[in-house]
């Protein structure tokens, strides 16, 4: 194997709404004096911590005073933690709260004459709204060409189905309900059989309901647990899910298809691969918009972000060619070598872990000096890893199983057998915990797996083979209108 060392060029990529959606850092401040922790949502909207909804007025010229301050108040002379109607601030931006009306829609409040600034504001264009509110016709004018969906609008949520597939038995060793680590958790499950998202309760077999998609997703990943990014088979584009409104809040478009998301939650951004752009984009995960174009060497698969964020590996599936970009080192791009039919790559303790699904082998390299470490053979098909401490896991689809390497030494130490006469996907790691999910794509189930105690916990039937699971905290919706009943 050599090395060879390539500087890449970085295409920037810029992106521009109807209408910035970016509160202003003061507003922020005086805000979050009284609500701590007040969501400011990309696309514009403010959520307090008890899930009280304002939406943004901006003016044609925001002001800049000495101090920023409330100017006028709906009821007058309130404070701002008495989460008053209206509030203009002095420099004439408004938040405007969203209420109930008595016929249950969700409105703002309607006054006679509503003051200059309220009048003459105008809402984020991309701003996602309560469905169905209904907006007073002497305001129409802050809506600008904002879209407000209708009450009968179905959304992308739908009542739950039930596909039919062939179940296969798994075997059950105790209930999730204990397990702290999986309590009050959606579970989103996509299906190579399916175009929806399921959207399953802990332990449930059929979904609570369904999120509709027009394809078939590739990759899914949530951020925050407040956003669910997708991408899907001939579409162009990644589908950004508000997991508080069950909607597509935004679409973010590629050249091409983009493939594999990866998320970085302490940069805050998102690595999408496209392989037939041969470009890896880079989303700014806080305002949902691509901040850079890397351009790569040949079809990129098998994504993997190092766990400190600061190299990138991919697949080349055209070639066969393994390649490692350095993100901190100006994106330098380094061969790693050739390895036939790569199912993953794996980066830990400075050493390069791959696996060849049809040769049944694992590679180990050193990241310095791409030698070649070692070379073993493992279990039947492996399809996936996943390093916990100082183990590596390796899972099997041929015989459904999972090996452990000690990552000290790179000696296999245990094989896990989980025996449920199926085809293995994904073993996915609940962060924080010591818990890890593994899906099926030919069984009807899931298994939970004690990745401290190397036990199968629980299989778990499900209604439809699974690609992947994600896995989140439960969130308080914010339009409960917009649900549809069941």
């Amino acid at each position: 194997m050599r090395k060879l060392l390539i500087c890449l060029g970085i295409i920037l990529m810029t992106s521009t709404a109807a209408f910035s959606a970016t509160i202003p850092e003061n507003v922020q401040q005086v805000i979050n004096n009284d609500f701590p922790k007040t969501n400011f949502r990309f696309d514009g909207l403010v959520i307090l911590p008890d899930n009280t909804v304002y939406l943004p007025l901006f003016p044609a010229k925001i002001l800049e005073p000495e101090t920023l301050g409330i100017k006028e108040t709906v009821p007058a002379s309130k404070t701002l933690a008495s989460k008053p109607n209206i509030v203009i601030f002095n420099n004439d931006f408004v938040l405007l709260k969203v209420m109930t009306d008595t016929k249950g829609n969700r409105t703002v409040y309607s006054m006679a004459n509503p003051p200059l600034e309220v009048r003459t504001g105008l809402l984020p264009q991309d701003l996602l709204v309560p469905k169905g509110l209904v907006i007073p016709d002497n305001l129409k004018s802050i809506i600008g060409n904002l879209h407000i969906p209708t009450i009968n609008d179905p959304g992308i949520r739908i009542e739950r189905t039930k596909p039919v597939v062939t179940q296969l038995n798994g075997t059950t060793l105790k209930t999730l309900a204990q397990i702290p680590a999986l309590r009050n958790k959606n579970f989103y499950v996509s299906s190579p059989y399916s175009k929806n998202i399921q959207v399953l309760n802990m332990g449930a077999k059929t979904p609570e309901y369904s999120l509709k998609q027009n394809n078939v997703p590739i990759s899914m990943k949530a951020y925050n647990n407040e956003f669910l990014l997708v991408t899907s088979y001939d579409k162009p584009s990644v589908d950004i899910i508000s997991l508080a409104d069950d909607e597509i809040i935004k679409q973010v478009y590629t050249k091409t298809q983009p493939d594999e998301i990866l998320i970085d939650k302490n940069k805050n951004v998102a690595y999408i691969s496209s392989s037939l752009d041969s470009s890896i984009y880079l989303l700014n995960l806080e305002t949902m918009t691509l901040s850079k174009q890397i351009k790569i060497t040949g079809m990129c698969e098998k994504l993997t972000l190092s766990d400190d964020g600061t190299k990138l590996f991919y697949y080349d599936k055209k070639t066969r060619d393994i390649w490692a970009i350095e993100l901190d080192n100006n994106y330098l791009l380094k061969e790693i070598g050739r390895f036939p039919n790569v199912s993953k790559i794996l980066y830990s303790n400075n050493k390069i872990y791959i696996t060849s699904r049809t040769k049944n082998r694992l590679a180990i390299i050193d990241y310095d000096t791409i030698g070649l470490m070692s070379e073993t053979e493992i279990c039947d098909k492996p399809i996936d890893m996943i390093a916990f401490h100082d183990r590596i896991y390796i899972l099997g689809a041929g015989d459904n199983s999972i090996q452990v390497l000690d990552a000290k030494t790179d000696e296999l130490t245990n094989s896990i057998y989980l025996g449920t006469n199926g085809f293995s996907t994904k073993i996915s790691h609940i962060k924080n915990t010591n818990i890890a999910l593994i899906t099926d794509t030919k069984a009807s189930l899931y298994t939970v797996f004690d990745l401290g105690t190397n036990t199968v916990i629980k299989t778990v039937p499900i209604d439809i083979p699974a690609n992947s699971i994600v896995v989140t905290e439960k969130v308080k919706k914010l339009s409960p209108n917009n649900v549809k009943s069941k």
